[in-house]
């Protein structure tokens, strides 16, 4: 196996960790990264989508206690079973969405400079979900949400189906906007992302599984390693600075590096493949 094949896929793996759970787009990132380190053929889309599960495994290691209580539960525990179903109804409307508009969107929209453009959209968003008057929370905890709240996250999830929007930005400002707390938005798009990233991997290895062979386990091994390694680091430092800070830097941090994509590429300073 190249080395220097083995490289970009370690730094692919650190960029997707660190970017999949904080609300700039981890697709976006993977896209850019890929154009700038010439790793951005078709076998290089499915490698972006794949390592996602090596960040899953953070976030069921940070949740595993909750995770194990309600599985543990589910047979005799009226609440276990309805955050089950919460968390799969969310699930549902990405899996349909994806289904019927994934391969349209992947043909027309993996660019760097509608990335770019969402970045800053998406970062304007941020900066108004933050500065609204502070509505009445009505949600503090997963457990309290309904069925009906958990629809409505899913169907927010749907917008990161536009690569730069965020699933995670979706997900989390989303469900501010839709009264639930800080924490209870991270924690439920946490929890969210299990089934969605996980089965966006799969499917994505089974369709795309005529590119593949044998020889790119390494590779794939190599991003998942250091997706879930910088992940884990993430995801805990994440829920620290929730506690305390908003979102804001977040969104200021997306509409400068979105400016910064776009000047370049108008510039021809770089070229960002497509």
């Amino acid at each position: 196996m190249d080395i220097v094949l083995l490289v970009k896929a370690a730094i692919m793996g650190i960029v997707e960790g660190l970017t999949e759970f904080l609300p700039i787009s981890s697709t976006g990132h993977l896209i850019l990264a890929g154009a700038l380190l010439g790793f951005d053929d078709g076998k290089a889309k499915v490698f972006d989508i794949a390592i996602q599960t090596g960040a899953i495994f953070a976030v069921i290691l940070v949740y595993w206690q909750k995770i194990q209580s309600t599985v543990v539960a589910l047979p005799r525990q009226a609440k276990a079973r309805r955050f089950a179903l919460n968390v799969l109804i969310a699930f549902l409307p990405a899996v349909v969405l994806g289904l019927l508009f994934g391969k349209v969107i992947k043909e027309h929209l993996f660019t760097p400079v509608v990335v770019a453009t969402t970045f800053i959209l998406g970062g304007f968003i941020i900066l108004w979900a933050e500065k609204r008057p502070p509505g009445a929370v009505r949600i503090e905890n997963v457990d309290d949400m309904t069925p009906l709240d958990a629809l409505k996250v899913g169907l927010v999830q749907c917008f990161a189906m536009i690569p730069g929007t965020s699933r995670s930005g979706s997900t989390i400002i989303g469900g501010m906007l839709l009264g639930l707390s800080r924490k209870a938005a991270t924690d439920f798009s946490f929890f969210l992302a299990i089934p969605t990233l996980i089965g966006a991997g799969v499917y994505s290895l089974y369709k795309e599984r005529a590119l593949l062979s044998v020889a790119d386990i390494p590779l794939f091994a190599v991003g998942l390693v250091f997706s879930f390694l910088s992940a884990w680091v993430c995801v805990r430092w994440l829920l620290r600075y929730i506690s305390s800070h908003s979102f804001v830097p977040f969104a200021w941090y997306r509409i400068v590096f979105g400016i910064v994509v776009l000047a370049t590429a108008w510039s021809g300073l770089v070229t960002w493949a497509d």
